[in-house]
C-alpha cells in the first residue's frame, strides 16, 4: 500500500512540475514575442505617381465656382446621389443634354464655360472644344480632377475624307477605380474594358492593338453599351476609338478659374515609338505644333498617367513608436485624414503623424480630402512584431 501510494505521489508530482515547466515556456515565449522588434509590413496601396509634366490645377478657391454651381442650380442634378462616378456621369449628362451640337458655328458669346452655358439656354449650339470647357469647369467645381485632350485619328480615313477627324474630350480622376477615365460629354459617352473606365491612353492601347474588338463603349449615367454613335455620322465602336490614336493633354490645368489667361495651346504629348515611327496629320498636313514650344514631348507614359489625391509615406519605427510621413500631389488639399482600425474613426491630421504602437498588429488608413469634400483612395499602412 505504501508502494502504490508513493508512486502516485511522484506521478502527480511529475505531472505539476511539466505542467509548471510548460507554463514557464509560454511566458518565456510569449515574453519573447512581446520583445520582437516592429516591422512595416508591405501593402499593396494605390500607387503614388507625383505630377510632374503638368502645371498648375484649378483654384477650388475661386468665386467663379460657387457662382456656376449656384447660378446653374448643379446641385440639383444628384437628387441625392453619392457614388462619386454615377454623380460625375449625371453631370456630363445634364450637359450633353443642355447644349446642342453644332459643328459649323459662328458661336455666339466669349467662349467661357458661363458664356457657352448662357447661350446653350437660348438654343445654340457648341463644338466639342466648347462640350470640353464646360465639363472641365463643372467637374471640377465638385471637387473632381479633370483636364482636357484632344485626340485625332491623325490619318486620312475614309470615314474622315479631309482628315477632320480630330475630338476634344476630358479625362477625369476617379477615386475610387484610383484611375483615369476618358470622358466625352459631346456624346456622353466613354469606353470601357469588364465594366472599369478606360484612359484615353489605355483605349489607344486597345485600338492599336486589335481594333478596339476588346472593348465596349458606353453612353449616359446608366453606362448602356452602344454599337455606334448617330450623332457622330453613325460611326460604330471601332471607328470611334482610332480618334484617340494621336493624343495630347493641356499643359496648363488651370483654364477655368485663370481663364482666358491660360493659354490651351501649350500641349503635353506622349513620344512612344509609335509617335516616333509615324506622322501625326492635321487636316491632312504634318500637325501644326511640330518643332515648336508648344508641343512637350513626354517619353516617361507614367508622367501623363500621375495619380492625384493618392499618398505615398514613410515610416521611422523606434521601439513602440513610428512616425509616418505623408505626401500626396492633391489639388487644393485641404487635408489628411487617419483612422486606427477596426473601429476607429476618420480625424484631421497634418503629413507627419506620430503614434504609439499598443498592439501586435496596428493597422492605420490614411485618405486626403480636398477643398470640395472629395477623399481620395485610401492608403493603409501596417505595423507589426
Amino acid at each position: 500500500m505504501a508502494y502504490k501510494k508513493n508512486m502516485k505521489m511522484k506521478i502527480k508530482r511529475n505531472i505539476f512540475c511539466k505542467l509548471t515547466l510548460m507554463a514557464i515556456c509560454v511566458i518565456f515565449l510569449a515574453g519573447c514575442g512581446s520583445n520582437k522588434p516592429y516591422h512595416e509590413v508591405i501593402v499593396n496601396n494605390p500607387e503614388f505617381i507625383p505630377n510632374t509634366v503638368f502645371v498648375g490645377y484649378e483654384d477650388l478657391t475661386s468665386p467663379k465656382f460657387s457662382a456656376l454651381k449656384e447660378k446653374y442650380r448643379l446641385d440639383t442634378i444628384f437628387h441625392g446621389e453619392s457614388d462619386e462616378m454615377k454623380r460625375i456621369f449625371l453631370l456630363r449628362n445634364w450637359i450633353n443634354k443642355l447644349i446642342k451640337i453644332d459643328n459649323e458655328g459662328p458661336y455666339p458669346g466669349d467662349g467661357s464655360p458661363e458664356s457657352i452655358l448662357d447661350e446653350a439656354l437660348k438654343g445654340h449650339g457648341f463644338h466639342c472644344g466648347h462640350f470640353t470647357a464646360v465639363q472641365n469647369a463643372v467637374m471640377n467645381a465638385y471637387g473632381y480632377v479633370t483636364r482636357c485632350i484632344i485626340a485625332d485619328v491623325g490619318s486620312i480615313v475614309d470615314y474622315f475624307p479631309s482628315g477632320e477627324g480630330h475630338h476634344a474630350v476630358n479625362e477625369i480622376w476617379l477615386n475610387s477605380y484610383h484611375k483615369w477615365c476618358m470622358s466625352d460629354a459631346k456624346y456622353d459617352c466613354h469606353f470601357e474594358k469588364n465594366d472599369i473606365p478606360l484612359s484615353a491612353l489605355e483605349v489607344r492601347d486597345e485600338y492599336l492593338k486589335n481594333k478596339a474588338a476588346e472593348i465596349t463603349l458606353v453612353k449616359g449615367p446608366d453606362r448602356i453599351s452602344v454599337a455606334v454613335v448617330p450623332e457622330l455620322k453613325n460611326l460604330n465602336r471601332s471607328q470611334i476609338a482610332s480618334i484617340y490614336t494621336w493624343l495630347s493633354w493641356g499643359r496648363f490645368n488651370d483654364r477655368f478659374s485663370n481663364g482666358p489667361k491660360t493659354n490651351t495651346d501649350y500641349m503635353n504629348v506622349y513620344a512612344d515609338e509609335y509617335f516616333k515611327n509615324h506622322t501625326w496629320l492635321w487636316n491632312a498636313k504634318p500637325h501644326w505644333a511640330y518643332n515648336t514650344e508648344f508641343m512637350n514631348l513626354i517619353t516617361e507614359r507614367k508622367a501623363i498617367e500621375w495619380t492625384p489625391n493618392t499618398i505615398a509615406s514613410k515610416l521611422l519605427i523606434e521601439g513602440s513608436k513610428v512616425q509616418i510621413e505623408l505626401n500626396s500631389n492633391t489639388p487644393n488639399l485641404k487635408t489628411y485624414q487617419m483612422k486606427e482600425m477596426p473601429e476607429g474613426n476618420w480625424k484631421d491630421v497634418s503629413n507627419a503623424v506620430e503614434i504609439e504602437l499598443k498592439k501586435e498588429k496596428n493597422e492605420i488608413v490614411f485618405r486626403t480630402i480636398n477643398l470640395a469634400g472629395v477623399t481620395g483612395p485610401e492608403h493603409k499602412v501596417i505595423i507589426e512584431r
